[in-house]
């Protein structure tokens, strides 16, 4: 069919055509923003699961709704090896400079202002905070050095002015899980202390799976402060919609053996949908999509994500990383008890900890339950027994 008119178009963190099966999730956290916009108690989401369930098109579509409701946004993506102040700083000064130019009197944004600048000297504790700040400190607001106690001064500042403007100030962080547990402990127990003042900030966030244990690690409190949302497959109808409907709206069908067909190889994942849904498309020579379509789409989606959403991953890891990932996938998908893998590498399990740690930290691998581990990347064992060879 004509891949002009292929609704599919996977990508990370694009937006699907049919954000299927997640109207309850969207609608729970369009409410407690407004909640919070109006000084009540609410909590927010914190979206984890594993790679390519859509938590960055989900996150991506809660800060479009709120920032449609008037909200102002600070939209960061956490990187590895960075700190928090470092990518923190820059958004907030960007953020309050256009709520500064909101309508009404804008002294606390002026006073947020200064608090930011006063934040801004621990750039003497975190090398990467590098940002020119053109504004007058106030003696005592968010200067004392102690990253959790300015932190929580400029929270409070800042839920100051979006109260005045009669805004919220929203924060949005993706890859949350990259940002250290003493850094998210002082803005877990920053947005604490501006939730006990009813001041209209907050945050919403997205991580891997391993963020709900860093964030009550970091702080006992963390869950009663957010919404701990789990992201996982689609379900069998969502997942069909996901497929489906955008065919339909394109005025062509698929038969239900292909839909049945690509549900298997894609275990309702949804980069997987629109993977399979895209190869289908460009695979079938008129409408309906067969079964026999989806099976030519298989190889190519296989191939395509080989080369790319698996190899990106793969490429980063060191040569005793990938054995272990190897050992792993002979295993199966897992979860794996962490003897089990040691035992495949015939090495005792303490000699591999290390490989282990490297691998979570990096974001491969996560523990599910105390000594187990898992692949954070859906599929990726069959991935790596295509691509190394065993032992």
């Amino acid at each position: 069919m004509d891949p002009r008119r292929n609704p599919f178009a996977p990508g990370a963190g694009t937006r699907p055509p049919e954000l299927a099966g997640r109207d309850a999730l969207l609608e729970r956290n369009a409410i407690a923003l407004d909640r919070i916009r109006m000084g009540r108690a609410a909590r927010p989401s914190v979206l984890y699961g594993l790679r390519g369930v859509g938590k960055t098109v989900l996150l991506t579509a809660m800060r479009d709704a709120a920032e449609g409701e008037g909200m102002a946004i600070v939209a960061i993506e956490a990187p590895e090896n960075r700190s928090l102040p470092g990518i923190l700083v820059p958004a907030l000064r960007a953020t309050l400079l256009r709520l500064d130019r909101m309508k009404q009197a804008s002294e606390g944004v002026r006073r947020a202002l200064r608090a930011l600048a006063g934040f801004a000297k621990l750039k003497v504790k975190y090398d990467d905070l590098e940002v020119g700040l053109d504004f007058d400190v106030e003696p005592g607001l968010a200067d004392s050095g102690d990253l959790e106690a300015d932190l929580a001064d400029l929270m409070v500042a800042i839920g100051e002015a979006a109260r005045e403007k009669g805004s919220a100030v929203v924060l949005v962080i993706d890859e949350l899980q990259y940002v250290p547990e003493e850094q998210l402990a002082a803005l877990i127990s920053a947005l604490h202390r501006a939730s006990q003042k009813q001041l209209p900030v907050t945050m919403i966030a997205a991580g891997l799976p391993q963020l709900v244990g860093q964030m009550g690690r970091a702080k006992s409190y963390a869950e009663r402060l957010f919404e701990f949302a789990a992201v996982g497959p689609l379900d069998d109808a969502a997942a069909r919609d996901a497929i489906r409907l955008p065919i339909e709206r394109e005025e062509e069908t698929v038969d239900d053996a292909a839909l049945d067909a690509i549900l298997q190889q894609t275990q309702g994942y949804p980069y997987f949908l629109q993977e399979w849904g895209k190869h289908s498309w460009d695979a079938a020579i008129a409408s309906p999509i067969t079964g026999d379509d989806v099976a030519a789409a298989t190889r190519s989606a296989l191939a395509e994500l080989d080369a790319s959403f698996f190899r990106v991953r793969f490429d980063r890891l060191t040569p005793a990383e990938k054995r272990y990932l190897r050992a792993m996938a002979e295993l199966g998908a897992g979860p794996h008890r962490s003897g089990d893998i040691a035992e495949a590498l015939s090495v005792k399990v303490s000699s591999v900890a290390p490989t282990r740690n490297s691998l979570i930290a990096k974001g491969m691998l996560y523990s599910p339950a105390h000594g187990d581990t898992a692949f954070t990347v859906p599929l990726f064992d069959a991935f790596m027994r295509r691509v190394m060879s065993e032992g």
